[in-house]
């Protein structure tokens, strides 16, 4: 694997490395690549989440917490200059072979810290049951991208505060709740945050590359997307019908209908579910002019395969969550 490194030191805004994941899987040879890189605190949410769901806005704006959204799917996270983002380009199209490849090669690495590291659920590696890291993925042309957290020393009360939009007693009770659910590798390892990125490093990568000032100029063109408002914010329109329900193993979902005379005439599906195939093309768009029934909805999908656009959401689950 190849490691891409920066022409040098200067810190950017994390819509910059996502840029630069977008550049790697575009401009770049064929290849696996990786690197890593750290931020100033940001929230970054996924893209099919709504940000007042899911940010404490008020609480960011006061404590200087930037806030982004990416193009992959999955919950919101924070991040820190205490938190390493890995990411992982490779033209590998199989997209749950990319994942659990990429995790693997993460467990790997902390097991030979003498890390007793494991992966579960969807996306998370764990120590002690305890969640470590968070991960997702997306397409491009030709390219799977995966990016995901590692928990150095993250300030666990910010990262409460930043990202569950609850009240203040519901945070003070959720601040102890994610301390009892997530842990820090420094609770581990004698080793500081930068020698733990030489060890990852050294062994997930054997060759490097170098991007000049070219390629960070392109870099920054690509970045300009993820600063707009359009982007960040979406666009929430009403909807006189919304669902919400959380499928194990798939994820949390909020529907919302907008039905006329009967009728659907949008469909619009919030969540931290993770994206394989085109949800518009795909599915959402064949639900358009649909009866809002049961049977309707069912006839309308019945040569589609739900798990190929939204990985291991079954039609049955599907439909249930519109109605």
């Amino acid at each position: 694997m190849i490691y891409v490194a920066l022409p040098n030191e200067t810190q950017h805004r994390l819509p910059f490395y996502l840029a630069m994941e977008e550049y790697v899987a575009r401009m770049l040879p064929v290849g696996d690549y990786f690197f890593m890189w750290q931020v100033e605190p940001s929230v970054i949410f996924g893209r099919n989440q709504l940000l007042n769901s899911e940010v404490d806005v008020e609480y960011c704006r006061k404590n200087g917490i930037q806030m982004y959204r990416r193009k992959s799917g999955g919950g919101c996270v924070y991040a820190d200059r205490s938190n390493i983002m890995f990411s992982y380009i490779t033209p590998d199209s199989n997209v749950n072979f990319t994942f659990n490849r990429y995790m693997l090669m993460v467990e790997h690495v902390l097991q030979k810290l003498g890390i007793d590291a494991k992966t579960t659920g969807r996306n998370d590696i764990v120590v002690d049951g305890k969640k470590v890291s968070g991960n997702a993925f997306y397409h491009l042309p030709e390219r799977s991208i995966v990016h995901g957290t590692m928990l150095y020393d993250t300030d666990i009360e910010r990262m409460v505060n930043s990202t569950t939009p609850s009240d203040t007693k519901l945070k003070s009770k959720g601040v102890e709740s994610v301390r009892q659910h997530v842990t820090t590798l420094n609770k581990y390892l004698t080793i500081s945050i930068e020698e733990f990125k030489s060890f990852v490093r050294e062994n997930l990568c054997n060759s490097e590359i170098i991007l000049d000032d070219v390629a960070v100029e392109q870099i920054k063109k690509i970045e300009q997307e993820y600063l707009t408002d359009e982007f960040i914010y979406g666009h929430n329109p009403a909807y006189t019908v919304i669902n919400k329900k959380r499928i194990e193993g798939v994820g949390e979902f909020e529907v919302r209908l907008e039905v006329k005379k009967g009728v659907l005439r949008k469909v619009n599906l919030m969540g931290d579910y993770f994206l394989v195939g085109d949800l518009d093309g795909e599915l959402l768009s064949l639900l358009n002019g649909v009866e809002y029934t049961p049977s309707a909805v069912e006839n309308a999908l019945q040569n589609v395969n739900t798990s190929n656009v939204i990985m291991n959401l079954k039609k049955e689950q599907f439909i249930k969550i519109l109605f």
